[in-house]
């Protein structure tokens, strides 16, 4: 995450490609997921640079929603729902 949140930052002028956002989505997602299953407390999971990548990623999917008309069932809410059940 650590890694990501570097290069998200490091690219904090640029819009991410719509192909970039979905991958990224998925990634972010299927981590948090995963290390949740296998017993990383929530107050680990939910790091500083977690919230700043999630942050970012709901950002642009905000931005790609509108400029390119849809993200194709792809979303950052869609974890958030998950989690919750």
């Amino acid at each position: 995450m650590n890694l990501l949140g570097t290069w998200l930052t490091d690219r904090m002028d640029l819009q991410l490609h719509l192909y970039q956002l979905k991958i990224l989505i998925r990634v972010v997602k299927k981590k948090y997921r995963d290390f949740r299953l296998q017993g990383v407390l929530d107050s680990t999971l939910n790091s500083k640079m977690y919230e700043t990548v999630r942050n970012r990623l709901t950002l642009e999917e905000a931005t790609a929603s509108v400029r390119e008309g849809g993200m194709q069932g792809i979303s950052m809410r869609d974890s958030d729902e998950d989690d919750d059940n």
